[in-house]
């Protein structure tokens, strides 16, 4: 039997690729492929000498860039199986240590979603994996039958935003306790429905444990702020960032980023000195799904773009 066709609808993508080109023969870089949305539609943008490098830690979005008929054969393109907080490394391997933007779309992609061996949502039942990368680390059964009471209810606290993260600790443990601990999204969103006494309109009360856990189990929040820290390294003077977010801890940690970088850190002792750290993004812009784009595809209500333009100083000029 043929494995099922999963859709992915590429959310804010003529704004994204518009944003992040800036030459037709410069090199690219694409950080979370996903299933190569933006990443062709850039392509489609560039010249002969353009080059576009994508990653991704799923081996399902690599097999699907290489193989199969929507493989991308264009001599332009190439993909790296790791995480992008790893691109400084990875593209130093083949030669490549400077490119002319970087676009980050954050977050699950629709096939990782709707894919119930995944074990991402609760609206399929399948096994608790939620690994973005399947050939390594924990799943989050694993997780949940290791840690602790308190340690289960800070993730979902921190990750999750969830006020009723200590009941549903609780309730996670004792039925752990019991010899039957939750493995698979069915068993655990009912849990979690049990110990919410409130329920938000129209959302799910198992979606913030869902996501607190998918944020912990794939490090996603360390990834950010190490994959930001690489397109800083990577992106020539003039070159443009843009990361689409789809919640607030992302987001804020995008903007946060963007913010420092736009400073340039004077020393208070000596205000007349000059900077002790040089200005080196550029913000220009934030930008939400149209009211269009969100009636087409719902997932992309929560949305954000910020985009930033690489720049150079004289500080760093005499580094």
């Amino acid at each position: 039997m043929d494995a099922p066709a999963f859709i992915h609808t590429t959310v804010l993508l003529e704004e994204t690729v518009d944003a992040v080109f800036t030459s037709p023969d410069g090199t690219y870089v694409d950080g979370t492929f996903g299933r190569g949305g933006h990443s062709r539609a850039l392509l489609a943008k560039l010249g002969p000498q353009g080059r576009l490098i994508a990653f991704d830690k799923d081996p399902a979005a690599i097999a699907a860039a290489q193989s199969g008929p929507d493989a991308i054969t264009d001599p332009r393109f190439q993909i790296c199986h790791t995480s992008f907080a790893n691109a400084v490394e990875a593209l130093a391997e083949i030669g490549v240590h400077q490119v002319d933007g970087v676009m980050l779309d954050l977050g699950v992609s629709s096939p990782q979603i709707d894919d119930p061996e995944r074990g991402f949502s609760f609206r399929f039942d399948g096994p608790l994996d939620m690994r973005m990368d399947t050939t390594r680390g924990e799943t989050a059964a694993e997780f949940l039958a290791r840690a602790d009471e308190r340690l289960i209810a800070q993730v979902i606290r921190d990750y999750g935003e969830e006020r009723f993260a200590v009941s549903i600790s609780k309730a996670i443990v004792a039925r752990r306790a019991s010899g039957n601990p939750p493995r698979t999204t069915a068993e655990l969103a009912q849990l979690v429905a049990g110990a919410v006494k409130t329920r938000e309109a129209g959302q799910n009360p198992a979606t913030r444990t869902f996501q607190a856990l998918r944020i912990l189990v794939n490090a996603e929040l360390e990834e950010l702020e190490q994959g930001l820290k690489a397109a800083l390294a990577l992106l020539a003077p003039g070159g443009h960032l843009a990361v689409i977010s789809f919640h607030s801890l992302e987001d804020r940690i995008v903007k946060t980023f963007i913010a420092h970088e736009s400073r340039e850190e004077i020393d208070r002792r000596a205000p007349f000195a000059p900077p002790s750290r040089a200005l080196r993004l550029a913000p220009l812009g934030r930008i939400k799904p149209s009211e269009g784009e969100v009636r087409g595809n719902p997932r992309s209500r929560s949305a954000v773009l910020r985009v930033a333009e690489r720049m150079r100083s004289a500080l760093e000029e005499g580094a």
